[in-house]
């Protein structure tokens, strides 16, 4: 079998046109040795800023990516690559409502962890839509989308769900055992273990009864489980130790897909924990063929900086590091170096286009509610409702933080009665802005309910506003545990600048703010119309 064809075995063809039969392995697959080494180090992240929970399925010589996002929309991108390196957003499963309870779902729930495979011409995704609808799987013949409306795989109740075939075509979803969607599942911090039941894809219907698999090796919270059928065994790989600094990879074989599995003995065979390195937490992998016939690893991983290594600013990312069968039919991996990219990332967005590009994300309602590209040729009007940065449906449209070092600034026009701007977010506790209204800029610093702010009078006109994201420059050991600093200013209408505020970056890392997306940069508006154009990026992993 392959995973040109399925998704079940981590063997490849170099097509996919032979959908549907079975294949032999390549020699380089099947060795026992290590595969050749890439003619390159990974770039690491592969994928950075808030794109946690990576899932990928090669396709011939195409690599797709999936994502977990939360309460964000669109959600679940899908992420192209021919190389493993670079990567492009071609779509998302989720661009419309009703494919997820969105609309009220509370921060921390909605699009959990998907899985993507591929099967006789059909792509499959299967997530959680915690404290939504339930674990559900959507179908398209084209990653780029559309994808279906999702079918609920119904009275089954777990987080991370993967799907594999066995030789069969009998459907596995294999899932981490905690209850987010029934209403009557274990406290939070109870755990079933890693389960497993057989489907009807077409249907969502169940075929079996779930049975238990593997509870891991003892660490807490088992989950992210993806199965893999290679040579004569059965993978069944897991994350575990909690997403925290305590996060790994562990692995079991057997010679079913339903096991019984038999503990690796090297678990967890891929931790950063208790080690310096610049890359922690990583854990959350899925396995795949590299290009040139070797095997790797995708996983989540942060990058915490300060002197202690304690706090992410950017939240969970997408990494990557090789991976190999051992002489003895085991799994191991390179430890996840650090490599960013050495070009600085440039964007800009004068709204000139029809419809927003796929990057721009809103808040549990889609922007067309409220976003207007025609109103004003060359703008984005945003008409807010009164809801403000703390409320759970805000009118924004944002873009996230994929650099350390950031430099953003946006043109606000709020008319005469309009109020809105330029903002940073982490969650509805969590988050700085620049906000501008008819003659006053104020930055404010909003931090677990509590909330500092700077303001001041400037002329009539619209207002450039501005987020810069900098390394603390203060020579005391308590300035140098921040991850960063965050400068909040203005040019005025006469071409003014003014800095408003200083604000420490530590309060909007995951480490602080724990809620599971990651920063964004943010165009709101609160009350009235507010307009936008000349939407700047600039950023970079290097000072």
């Amino acid at each position: 079998m392959s995973t040109a064809d399925t998704a079940t075995s981590v063997a490849t063809t170099d097509t996919a046109s032979t959908a549907g039969a079975p294949s032999t392995p390549s020699t380089a697959a099947s060795a026992a040795s290590t595969p050749s080494p890439a003619t390159a180090p990974w770039p690491n992240p592969i994928v950075s800023g808030f794109y946690p929970d990576p899932s990928v399925v090669k396709v011939g010589g195409d690599y797709y990516l999936a994502n977990s996002t939360f309460e964000y929309l669109p959600g679940i991108p899908i992420l192209h690559s021919t190389d493993l390196r670079k990567w492009t957003v071609i779509g998302h499963v989720v661009d419309r409502p009703g494919q997820l309870h969105s609309f009220d779902i509370p921060t921390l729930g909605g699009a959990w962890a998907p899985t993507i495979r591929y099967r006789n011409g059909v792509f499959y995704l299967v997530i959680t839509d915690a404290m939504g609808r339930g674990m559900i799987i959507f179908t398209a013949t084209d990653a780029a989308g559309p994808w279906s409306d999702g079918i609920v795989v119904d009275g089954v109740h777990g987080i991370d769900p993967d799907l594999a075939w066995g030789d069969d075509g009998t459907a596995y979803i294999t899932y981490s055992g905690l209850d987010t969607t029934s209403g009557a599942g274990p406290g939070a911090h109870e755990h079933g273990g890693i389960l497993q039941v057989t489907v009807n894809l077409e249907t969502g219907a169940p075929l079996s009864a779930p049975i238990s698999l593997w509870m891991g090796t003892g660490l807490k919270f088992p989950e992210a489980p993806h199965l893999y059928h290679h040579g004569e065994y059965w993978y069944l790989m897991i994350a575990e130790g909690g997403t925290e600094r305590g996060h790994g990879i562990s692995v079991a074989r057997g010679s079913s897909p339903s096991g019984p599995f038999e503990p690796g003995p090297n678990n967890p065979f891929l931790s950063a924990r208790s080690t310096s390195r610049p890359i922690q937490n990583t854990g959350h992998g899925d396995l795949v063929e590299t290009p040139d016939g070797g095997w790797a690893i995708i996983m989540l991983g942060m990058r915490p900086t300060g002197m202690t290594q304690a706090f992410s600013a950017m939240g969970r990312e997408t990494f990557i590091t090789s991976a190999r069968f051992t002489a003895d039919g085991w799994l191991e991996a390179d430890p996840v170096m650090l490599n960013p990219r050495p070009e600085a990332l440039v964007i800009d967005d004068g709204f000139d286009a029809e419809t927003l590009d796929s990057d721009w994300l809103s808040m549990r309602r889609f922007a067309s509610d409220f976003a207007s590209l025609t109103a004003r040729p060359g703008w984005v009007e945003l008409s807010g409702d009164g809801s403000t940065l703390n409320d759970p449906r805000p009118a924004l449209i944002a873009r996230r933080q994929r650099h350390a070092f950031a430099q953003v600034s946006v043109v606000v026009d709020p008319g005469s009665s309009g109020v809105g701007g330029l903002a940073v977010r982490y969650d509805e506790d969590h988050h700085y802005e620049v906000e501008v209204s008819a003659g006053v800029v104020t930055a404010r610093a909003s931090v677990a309910g509590i909330s500092q702010q700077w303001s001041l009078e400037v002329p009539a006109g619209p207002v450039t506003a501005t987020l810069d994201f900098v390394a603390s420059v203060g020579t005391s050991l308590l300035s140098q545990l921040t991850s960063d600093i965050v400068v909040l200013g203005a040019i005025d209408s006469a071409g003014t600048s003014h800095e408003l505020a200083r604000v420490d970056g530590r309060y909007l890392s995951q480490e602080t703010a724990a809620s599971f997306a990651g920063r964004v940069l943010a165009l709101y508006a609160t009350s009235g119309t507010v307009e936008f154009t000349d939407f700047h990026y600039e950023g970079s992993d290097s000072k």
